[in-house]
């Protein structure tokens, strides 16, 4: 039954997008930001589907069940705290400058040097990102159906390839929307089941020891730092993203914009917690769980432990959460490559040829990530190394821009390349754990730098 719900589920998918393509995409817009139509409900739920995924079912709980709340601060508590400080801060500027991509804004903001660094960075933030989604999807695919985890990771990739190249924005929000409801609908009675009609939840909690709830920081520098570290990756770091930005240039209205980036935050803060306490669940009730891959730990709680309407609707909202994030993220640098990397080499070119453009971005988007999906890493792990991108690179000079008006090139450059190479050089050769601290500290230091040495030499 599961394969066939599978199966089923995954053609339905892959139709509702080619339909989306064929009925709604007539020019560039449609296919990038949807026409710019999204309604409040369908702008919301659009949001919460894009963050809602891999990581968030598989990686947050896993990393729950050996290490506790203080180990899922970045995902769901950050990860909120981003939508939220999206909606409020962010969306009615950004909304109102009418642009297709963030890297538009740098342009427009800085200069083609700044749009053209800026743009690479957004690029390579994704690639982590989609990579863990395609993880996710041979994960669930090798468990339902028996098939090789590649040749499931496969498989997953070239259904949602195909949706997203086919229908866009339009074809990404239409299943968004779906899958929301099914994402939703199916935790809920997975929880619902799992707790004995909810009335073991309050005892299953209670029987962690209070330093397993442990969120804020004690009084000592080192976890001070390590806390805001947590906290600011995806909380800050998400913010100069592509998809974050297109979904709130794809609203109907400005109002729109801002109230569903923060009701979607709330939403997503809300349906997160249930992951983590069915991490508790399997903690207590089957600790024989934590000695396996911890990536598949609910999984296979659901697989042995649960009745079959339970292990459709689990798998259901599962895949949901992951092709529709993965959609998303590759929807979301590949309109930055054919945007700003690709159209202004192709001059003069028609709408209909940057929208064929576009879609060929999106293959290669995909087949790039599939390297990283192949590559062997955790999918905590790549999703928090995408957002600490953009956050030691990006962030500094959006801020300057938006809110201090500032439009000096050079700082915007010099920002962006010594947050990251001091950021790269830090995490990936040294090992510091507070790599992203200091690289965003090069960051904002650079910026400030250069842009007073700009001031000092204007006569």
């Amino acid at each position: 039954m599961i394969i066939l719900f599978v199966v089923l589920y995954m053609l339905i998918t892959l139709a509702t997008g080619i339909l989306a393509g064929r009925l709604l995409v007539k020019n560039s817009k449609d296919y990038i930001l949807a026409g710019r139509n999204l309604p409040f409900y369908m702008a919301t739920f659009v949001t919460f589907a894009t963050w809602f995924g891999s990581e968030t079912v598989l990686g947050a709980s896993s990393v729950m069940a050996k290490e506790g709340l203080w180990g899922v601060i970045a995902d769901p508590f950050g990860a909120a705290l981003c939508l939220i400080l999206v909606g409020i801060f962010f969306a009615k500027p950004l909304y109102r400058m009418n642009l297709l991509t963030f890297g538009d804004f740098y342009r427009i903001k800085y200069g083609r040097n700044a749009e053209i660094v800026a743009s690479i960075m957004l690029i390579a933030s994704y690639f982590g990102w989609i990579g863990a989604q395609m993880v996710a999807i041979g994960l669930i695919l090798h468990i339902t159906t028996g098939i090789p985890q590649n040749f499931g990771i496969l498989i997953g990739s070239l259904v949602v390839l195909l949706y997203t190249f086919f229908g866009g924005m339009w074809a990404v929000s239409l299943t968004d929307f779906i899958q929301t409801i099914v994402i939703v609908v199916g935790l809920i009675f997975v929880l619902y089941e799992v707790s004995n009609s909810f009335s073991e939840v309050v005892p299953i909690v209670a029987s962690q020891p209070p330093e397993y709830y442990k969120f804020f920081p004690s009084l000592n520098l080192e976890e001070v730092l390590l806390f805001i570290s947590a906290l600011i990756t995806i909380g800050l770091g998400s913010i100069p993203q592509q998809d974050v930005f297109q979904r709130v240039m794809s609203s109907r209205s400005e109002r729109v914009a801002v109230l569903s980036s923060i009701t979607a935050g709330f939403m997503y803060l809300t349906v997160a917690l249930i992951p983590l306490l069915l991490a508790i669940f399997a903690k207590v009730k089957y600790p024989n769980l934590l000695d396996i891959d911890p990536q598949l730990m609910l999984p296979t709680m659901i697989i042995e432990h649960t009745s079959q309407t339970t292990k459709v609707l689990f798998f259901g909202a599962l895949l949901s959460a992951i092709m529709s994030t993965a959609s998303s993220a590759i929807l979301a640098p590949a309109t930055v490559l054919s945007e700003n990397i690709l159209r202004p080499i192709f001059k003069n070119i028609s709408d209909k040829g940057f929208l064929r453009l576009t879609r060929l971005s999106v293959a290669f988007v995909t087949l790039i990530s599939l390297a990283f999906a192949f590559g062997g890493e955790s999918i905590f792990t790549l999703v928090e190394s995408s957002s600490a991108l953009s956050l030691v690179s990006l962030f500094v000079p959006m801020v300057g821009a938006l809110y201090f008006k500032v439009s000096d090139q050079t700082s915007a450059v010099a920002s962006m390349l010594s947050g990251f190479f001091v950021w790269v050089a830090l995490e990936y050769v040294f090992h510091y754990q507070f790599a992203l601290l200091v690289g965003l500290t090069a960051s904002f230091f650079s910026f400030l730098l250069f842009l007073l040495r700009s001031k000092l030499r204007k006569p």
